[in-house]
């Protein structure tokens, strides 16, 4: 069975993000912020808590260290520094988990560091290292490729599972890879779009690219962004479809 899952806990101080409260107890999976691109210690401690209320499975969403950017913008890294960041932001939000007695099931990067480790062997070898390092039951989710065999190998060389995501509001360039967020029609905004988008691939084993051409994808996780005007919406109309 495909689950949902959803990127949230992105609010920080006073400034809100998302409807988490209405949310959650719509999804399967949640993608918790860490606090590098947005999240503070008082919202993570929330959303863990929302989440095992929900019964919902919790996952780290580590970014690069860019608060004022969202986490959407590449930054140059040494492979220390990616897993360094990585394994930082991994133990807050798991310092929370064990606080309401629940734990980080999954690490999916956020932003420009999840584009950029599908980009870059090296940039997701050193993700797989921290996670290695830190507890190698934790799964990584990756962007669903044609070509995902090459990452499975190299996932299993550090003894790391993957789930295999694909995204309902975004649009597809040809070879598999997200059409970029400066474009104009990254998003796709239309709910009736983005179900039968997922009624496709549940269906059919597939998904269009912008130009139409059929993208053959493994999914384990459907991702729709907390942060989208008509998340709570889209969420609750793939829910129907994927029960």
């Amino acid at each position: 069975m495909i689950k949902l899952n959803c990127d949230m806990g992105e609010s920080f101080g006073i400034w809100q993000m998302g409807t988490d409260e209405q949310i959650m107890s719509h999804i399967s999976l949640a993608n918790l912020a860490c606090g590098f691109h947005a999240s503070d210690a008082v919202t993570m401690n929330r959303s863990v808590e929302l989440a095992k209320k929900h019964d919902v499975t919790i996952g780290a969403h580590p970014a690069y260290q860019d608060l004022v950017g969202f986490g959407r913008r590449s930054m140059t890294c040494s492979s220390k520094e990616i897993s360094s960041i990585v394994l930082y932001q991994l133990g807050a939000l798991d310092s929370f988990c064990k606080l309401h007695n629940t734990k980080v099931s999954y690490l999916k990067p956020h932003g420009a560091l999840y584009n950029d480790m599908m980009k870059d062997e090296g940039i997701y070898k050193a993700i797989l290292s921290a996670i290695a390092s830190f507890d190698k039951n934790i799964k990584l989710m990756i962007l669903s490729v044609p070509n995902y065999k090459e990452y499975e190998e190299l996932a299993a060389s550090y003894n790391i599972e993957l789930l295999y995501e694909v995204f309902a509001d975004r649009n597809y360039n040809d070879d598999g890879s997200l059409v970029a967020r400066t474009q104009v029609d990254a998003v796709v905004e239309d709910e009736k779009e983005v179900i039968q988008r997922v009624k496709m691939l549940q269906n059919d084993g597939y998904i269009k690219s912008i130009n139409g051409k059929k993208l053959l994808l493994k999914a384990d996780t459907i991702c729709v962004h907390g942060d989208g005007e008509n998340a709570l919406s889209f969420i609750k109309g793939l829910k129907k479809v994927l029960n």
